[in-house]
């Protein structure tokens, strides 16, 4: 007589949870609709199937877990993959440049911690043994950019599911079509890999009543945005534990001791990654009177095109400004195309814009998410400082100085208060990029989490036990 080990009874019963979970609802009632890959004809259906899946989840191991987290990895990694993800990306959404989304999915893969960053707490005493667990949610809603549709979706996802979540993901309707191929294609592995169906999914048709439904329902029991103000205001106006990762404005600082020739390089270079896109970019730069000439000089070799006549700098400003906004026809666009557009013919190798402009100009105050960048001059150190801290806005979010006094660097630190301060690179070395630590794509600042990991998307949980394993 032949027994089954428990290895074929566990997929046995998945494979009945995951059946059951796209025909009914959580209590045995008809009408959910069901799924393919993911992807749910309504938010109600998705949800539910998301819950089932997290709870057949929690009987995976930690090992499981971890191989699920690769899988994510190696889908995101194929180069095939980064090469579409990039392509259509730019394409739907007509925003950011094809190299630089490939560079961005890839640290999203290679760069967001997995498991290993669940870590156990633990005291032992008289009174017995004590650990504080890292345990998940449940159901995640994530609401996602069209700045960064492919890369958000792949670093939530690693860090959600490696804390034990499901995920619904509520994306852009911009990016609509990429975020349902890649979520398709993480269901598809992650299946293939024994994981329970309908771990990560999504709506057919993204729209805010489908948000709205998402943030309301009651079997989300943490929301995550990442996006601009309003949206940040609705997660946290909602009720529910929630996490917002919001706009930044980041000041670029140069003082007299900087490497010029090395910081001109770095500004040009994190400033128009990606066209800008990144709410972590270099958005306007202050510097010393006594270089700013020679830190612009350096710019221009490097891919940076100056504007220097005031009406074109007036054209550039009615054409992209409305108001204390940006007009998101340009956001993310190319130089050269934006150029075109006020009548310049941009040299070929043309990265970013730069301009010279007063303090209170709208290119210091609004952010752009375009590659165009505000240079002001400042008499004093003092001054830039001061200047650098009212350009943030209080967002908390993102700044780089460029200086070889430490002391300088750390008066900055200490007044600009962000949660991502690069000294003497590149504003992306920040998110891990050519730079020490792990990446992220939700820059939580407004919530206070910072760069967000597996453990933000996780509860912690004390386990007591009395009397025993104390061993001291």
């Amino acid at each position: 007589m032949s027994t089954m080990s428990p290895e074929v009874v566990r997929r046995v019963i998945e494979q009945v949870v995951r059946e059951v979970a796209t025909r009914q609802q959580p209590n045995g009632a008809a009408g959910a609709s069901p799924g393919v890959d993911g992807i749910f004809a309504d938010m109600d259906s998705a949800i539910v199937a998301a819950d089932a899946a997290w709870r057949s989840y929690m009987d995976c191991s930690m090992k499981d877990r971890a191989r699920f987290v690769q899988t994510i990895r190696d889908v995101a990694l194929k180069p095939e993959n980064l090469e579409h993800m990039a392509r259509e990306a730019v394409e739907q959404t007509g925003m950011g440049n094809v190299l630089d989304k490939i560079a961005k999915n890839r640290a999203a893969a290679e760069l967001t911690p997995g498991t290993e960053d669940l870590i156990t707490e633990a005291w032992s005493g008289d009174d017995g043994l004590t650990t504080i667990e890292i345990s998940p949610y449940g159901v995640i809603g994530a609401i996602t950019p069209t700045t960064n549709p492919t890369e958000t979706v792949i670093n939530n996802a690693i860090g959600m599911l490696a804390a034990g979540n499901s995920v619904v993901f509520s994306p852009h309707p911009r990016a609509t079509k990429i975020t349902h191929w890649l979520i398709r294609e993480l269901n598809r592995a992650l299946v293939a890999a024994g994981a329970p169906a309908n771990l990560i999914v999504t709506v057919q048709n993204p729209s805010i009543e489908n948000t709205n439904a998402m943030m309301s329902h009651k079997l989300v029991r943490l929301l995550v945005a990442t996006g601009g103000p309003g949206i940040v205001n609705a997660v946290l106006s909602s009720g529910k534990k929630a996490i917002g990762a919001g706009a930044g404005n980041p000041p670029a600082l140069v003082d007299a001791t900087a490497n010029i020739e090395k910081a001109a390089r770095d500004i040009v270079l994190g400033s128009s990654f990606d066209n800008n896109l990144p709410c972590t970019s270099e958005k306007e730069v202050i510097a010393l009177d006594a270089i700013t000439d020679l830190l612009k000089f350096e710019m221009v070799k490097n891919g940076a095109y100056e504007l220097r006549d005031p009406a074109l700098i007036d054209k550039l400003v009615a054409l992209v400004v409305n108001g204390r906004h940006a007009v998101t026809d340009w956001v993310g666009k190319d130089a050269s195309v934006i150029l075109e557009a006020i009548g310049v013919l941009a040299p070929a190798g043309t990265r970013l814009i730069i301009a010279e402009v007063p303090f209170e100009h709208p290119f210091v105050r609004v952010e752009l998410m375009m590659p165009i960048l505000a240079i002001v001059r400042a008499a004093t150190l003092d001054q830039a400082m001061d200047w650098a801290v009212i350009a943030e806005h209080g967002n908390r979010h993102t700044a780089t100085m460029h200086s070889s006094d430490v002391n300088a660097l750390t008066k900055m630190a200490k007044r600009i208060q962000t949660t991502i301060f690069v000294k003497n690179g590149p504003s992306y070395a920040g998110i891990g990029i050519g730079g020490e630590g792990y990446g992220t794509f939700t820059i939580a600042g407004p919530t206070g989490e910072g760069l967000t990991s597996a453990r933000h998307f996780a509860r912690r949980r004390r386990c007591v036990l009395v009397g025993g394993l104390n061993v001291r």
